[in-house]
């Protein structure tokens, strides 16, 4: 139950992280620096989600 909660939180931060990324990348184009920092934080919840997979 706790592992599932934790997959459900996870995806909730994805979702989020992306439109945040999404939106700076709008305002300050993809090779600003808080759009590429804001991507490796997306990164580190995208591999945190995908090693509870298995």
């Amino acid at each position: 139950m706790i592992r599932f909660m934790c997959k459900n939180y996870l995806k909730v931060e994805i979702e989020i992280k992306r439109k945040v990324m999404y939106k700076k990348a709008k305002d300050l184009g993809f090779t600003h620096p808080h759009v590429v920092h804001c991507s490796q934080e997306l990164d580190v919840l995208l591999n945190k989600y995908s090693s509870q997979l298995f």
